[in-house]
């Protein structure tokens, strides 16, 4: 009886350890088939990601538009009528203020050169020698000496005043234009507001038209309005410089006229010394 029980434990014993080996060898082999399933997955999320990142659309890229072309389109967008006004005002400005870079360029005289023949000239050949190198020179000097020397006869006192009469002449010449200029840099900047109380009127009247103040609606109508404003205010600077540079130069051959008259009065009157 106890050879028959002691069999029977051993077989228990037996059974209970084929069965746990069969459980160990079942889960090792569902961890290895899992492991082996990350892995795989693992291997085939790699190149997917990778050819995801291949894959992805370019972008195409707006192409870049030119300073004329961004030029005209907001041109056409501050619309044609103020636009063009306040254009009138940047050709006709640059026009007039061209021509009198032009003119006092041309008006610039070497006032010691000029003075020098004179002297010479008066040395040599007196009166009328010096009035000829006057008429051969150009420029607004060379006119005022001329005036001078035609009253030598009556007096230096004649000379001087003649010079003061025919310097402020001269002074009006070199100036002519000036004011069409200062008008065009005053009047751009007005046309501009004057486009832009419109555009904001016509904003206004779309937004009541539509019966919604959406802000796209809004923001497109005053940016319309605004671009008359701005074109104005780019023609007044652009003007502006051009006018203080021809006043400057204005100013530099009035200096050298003065100057220059009062070094003519001197070689007169040392000329009447000594004769």
């Amino acid at each position: 009886m106890k050879k028959l029980l002691t069999l029977l434990m051993l077989a228990g014993v037996f059974t209970f350890s084929a069965t746990a080996q069969e459980f160990s060898d079942s889960d090792a082999a569902t961890d290895s088939a899992a492991v082996d399933s990350a892995q795989a997955e693992e291997v085939y999320e790699e190149p997917v990601e990778e050819i995801a990142e291949i894959i992805v659309p370019v972008e195409e890229e707006a192409p870049s538009q030119g300073f004329h072309q961004i030029v005209k389109e907001q041109f056409i967008d501050g619309g044609p009528t103020f636009m063009g006004i306040v254009l009138a005002c940047l050709i006709l400005g640059l026009a007039i203020a061209i021509e009198r870079i032009i003119h006092l360029n041309m008006a610039s005289t070497n006032t010691k050169k000029l003075l020098a023949d004179v002297e010479d000239a008066l040395g040599s050949g007196g009166a009328d020698a010096a009035k000829e190198v006057c008429r051969n020179t150009r420029g607004p000097v060379a006119s005022i000496f001329t005036q001078g020397l035609m009253r030598m006869s009556e007096g230096v006192e004649m000379v001087e005043k003649s010079i003061i009469a025919y310097g402020s002449v001269e002074m009006g010449k070199l100036e002519r234009g000036m004011i069409w200029i200062s008008l065009f840099i005053s009047l751009a900047p007005m046309l501009g507001f004057m486009g832009t109380v419109i555009g904001m009127i016509e904003a206004f009247d779309a937004i009541a038209e539509a019966g919604d103040v959406s802000p796209a609606l809004v923001a497109s109508g005053i940016k319309v309005a605004l671009l008359t404003t701005v074109g104005g205010l780019i023609v007044a600077v652009i003007l502006q410089l051009f006018y203080n540079y021809l006043v400057s130069k204005v100013d530099s051959i009035v200096n050298s006229m003065e100057d220059a008259s009062i070094s003519l009065v001197d070689i007169l009157v040392k000329h009447n010394l000594s004769k």
